[in-house]
């Protein structure tokens, strides 16, 4: 029997100085980098949680604790490889991901290309089954004060 299931994942990390700038995977030329005990990659982390509760495996927190050394400054691809692994050891593989980064500045639509390609080749699918768009807030909240950045993300597993 063919079986799907759908997940859903959101983060967030905070915008600061002397840090860089690691969204889906890729170094985006910025003044400013995300703060979290990995690299921050708040789109690999929101793939990451889509991924997880689609397969009714809980959170990146609960496999990755921001409390253990062995995730300082971790590759967030690494999670992501492992995630997939994850989810394999149950049957399923991943079907597409559909997410959104919102972001005030940079601007992004440039660089969707390379993190389509990143993030495909970590979880071994077609570019063509990762959707990323890039949106900003108008200048509102949290975002649109530059003071963070966030992604939603939606994935589909199949078994």
């Amino acid at each position: 029997m063919w079986r799907i299931r759908v997940g859903m994942g959101y983060d967030v990390h905070q915008l600061v100085s002397n840090r860089d700038l690691w969204l889906g995977g890729i170094k985006v030329p910025h003044t400013f980098g995300l703060l979290g005990h990995s690299d921050a990659d708040v789109l690999i982390h929101a793939i990451c949680d889509a991924l997880l509760g689609a397969a009714n495996m809980r959170d990146i927190g609960f496999h990755f604790p921001d409390t253990s050394k062995d995730f300082k400054d971790a590759d967030s691809k690494v999670l992501l490889r492992k995630v997939v692994e994850l989810i394999g050891q149950k049957g399923y593989r991943v079907g597409n991901i559909d997410a959104t980064i919102c972001a005030q500045r940079p601007k992004l639509n440039p660089y969707i290309p390379q993190m389509q390609q990143c993030l495909a080749e970590v979880m071994q699918i077609d570019r063509d089954d990762i959707s990323i768009k890039a949106t900003t807030t108008e200048e509102l909240g949290f975002t649109g004060r530059e003071e963070g950045i966030s992604a939603y993300a939606v994935a589909l597993i199949e078994k």
